[in-house]
């Protein structure tokens, strides 16, 4: 499906962007425990929707859409930290900042909708 590929294509850019930031960290104690964490929750993103495309059921793709849809509130979490730190200057992270906050709001969005939610999770 087209809608999946856009997405998989999506999640993946933004793993890649990750990696890029993670590189380019000041070598700090601090900026380096923040960076591990974005690593992990931001190049995750795109793994687990990619086998979440994969799933054999409905309810399977909900849970695993959930593992998403935390990952990437998780990958926001730690690139506002750093900026709010002053880890990493705010002008850089802004793109970033605004896409993580798009998947978050686009992950809700599916969760709902396979779930067949009506409130707010």
């Amino acid at each position: 499906m087209k809608e999946f590929e856009g997405l998989q294509e999506r999640t993946r850019n933004f793993a890649l962007r990750i990696i890029k930031l993670f590189r380019s960290l000041p070598k700090t104690d601090d900026a380096r425990i923040l960076g591990k964490q974005l690593l992990r929750s931001g190049t995750s993103i795109g793994a687990n929707y990619r086998a979440a495309c994969r799933a054999r059921s409905r309810a399977e793709f909900a849970a695993k859409l959930g593992i998403v849809l935390e990952e990437a509130d998780e990958a926001a979490f730690w690139l506002e930290l750093m900026r709010d730190a002053g880890i990493f200057p705010e002008a850089k992270l802004r793109e970033i900042v605004q896409e993580a906050k798009e998947l978050v709001a686009i992950f809700v969005a599916s969760v709902r909708k396979v779930k067949g939610f009506t409130s707010s999770i």
